[in-house]
């Protein structure tokens, strides 16, 4: 019984992995088709607030520009839409151009390297249950 949990968590992280590598390389994929065949509208900043986590004191705090913009597609649609760790130069009132997908209207390098970190977790949930496998079945062989 305490065996298994040395091939369920493995399993269980490498699971998450996979769902996170997926929905990863979703989202680049949907960037890229946006930066290909995306059209561009003019977008204006409604709002710009930002966020704190971290307790202070002993602890860091770290801070997040967010930004609220809206802007019109070509059919006429009016889309808002939130921003998070957006550039701190841009205001409110400020306007940007936009890029969307005309039945989406709502990057590689990095990407990458998420996924190469997510793989090098799955090689060592894997190593880890060989190891175990290994270990278990030494035990086993020494049992009378």
């Amino acid at each position: 019984m305490f065996e298994l949990l040395f091939y369920l968590v493995p399993t269980l992280m490498i699971a998450g992995v996979g769902y996170m590598a997926f929905r990863l390389v979703h989202r680049a994929r949907r960037i890229s088709r946006t930066w290909q065949h995306g059209l561009t509208a003019e977008a204006r900043c409604l709002r710009m607030y930002t966020t704190t986590s971290g307790g202070g004191g002993d602890t860091s705090v770290s801070t997040s520009v967010h930004h609220v913009y809206e802007y019109t597609t070509g059919e006429g649609v009016q889309v808002r839409f939130e921003e998070a760790g957006g550039p701190a130069t841009v205001l409110e009132g400020d306007f940007v151009t936009v890029r969307y997908l005309p039945e989406q209207p709502r990057l590689a390098t990095e990407s990458g390297c998420v996924l190469a970190f997510l793989g090098l977790i799955v090689v060592f949930c894997l190593g880890f249950m060989a190891v175990a496998h290994a270990m278990f079945s030494a035990a086993d062989g020494l049992m009378p």
